[in-house]
């Protein structure tokens, strides 16, 4: 689906179904210089329950056109903007990586708006080293070769794809290979600049899930406490073996996990 928003293309993946008012809604957002490819398998699953499934590519990403957008509070208000096109007045919100700090700020700032709130493969605050940030902004294919080598757990580099045929290394280097030019680096940099999160996080209302995996690199569970401490009482769960790329690595589990809220 693609709805017009401040005079650019937005696509949303919502499973070939229109909105039904009387549905349950569900948006789904990628992390940095992905697209909405990456919550397929949660979105079809999620619609097959009865719900509305709304997997955005943010500007500038995917399908969706326009510049990528330079920071967290307004990728968060864009979110809002999507959702008043499709005259969604509250959904729970999914997001992975940079997704999930969206999420994060869409929920504490729209509160009325949010009913749920799951963050996958995430920490606050989201560092990012300066060997990346250097290599995305000079659009150098070594911080592909890096995201997918510290994105991906030690043992998932080997394979284990539960989809037959699908190589987990090449998927995620071909996302990034196919992103616009300064995508990823105006991802990396909001993640990198974004500094209330834990103040945000202290403000959301909704049920809360953090869905982390044990061999994680670029967010590492010991990291999150200050964001577990920040909710009031949210839901932890830690998957065995799985790095940063749930999506990929432990899909079934990942599902099992998000309907403990959705």
């Amino acid at each position: 689906m693609k709805i017009t928003l401040n005079n650019q293309d937005v696509y949303c993946y919502t499973n070939s179904r229109d909105i039904d008012s009387d549905k349950p809604s569900i948006v789904f957002i990628h992390g940095s210089g992905m697209d909405h490819t990456v919550w397929t398998l949660a979105a079809r699953h999620f619609a097959r329950h009865g719900n509305n499934v709304i997997a955005v590519d943010l500007p500038g990403h995917g399908r969706s056109t326009g510049a990528p957008l330079e920071n967290i509070p307004a990728m968060a208000d864009w979110l809002v903007g999507v959702l008043d096109a499709l005259n969604i007045k509250s959904s729970a919100v999914v997001g992975h990586s940079l997704g999930s700090l969206i999420a994060l700020e869409f929920s504490a700032r729209h509160a009325s708006r949010a009913r749920a709130l799951a963050m996958v493969g995430t920490i606050v605050p989201m560092p990012v080293s300066s060997a990346i940030l250097d290599a995305c902004k000079n659009n150098d294919h070594a911080a592909f070769d890096m995201l997918t080598q510290y994105g991906l757990s030690k043992r998932h580099q080997y394979g284990g794809n539960r989809s037959s045929g699908i190589w987990m290394i090449g998927s995620s280097l071909r996302l990034y290979e196919r992103s616009q030019p300064g995508a990823l680096y105006a991802d990396m940099n909001a993640c990198n600049e974004y500094q209330s999160g834990l103040e945000r996080a202290s403000d959301v209302e909704c049920p809360t899930l953090m869905v982390l995996g044990s061999e994680d690199r670029l967010t590492p569970v010991r990291g999150t406490r200050p964001l577990q401490e920040a909710f009031k009482q949210p839901e932890v769960t830690v998957i065995p073996g799985a790095g940063h790329t749930l999506m990929m690595e432990a899909p079934n589990a990942l599902l099992d996990a998000l309907h403990q809220i959705l």
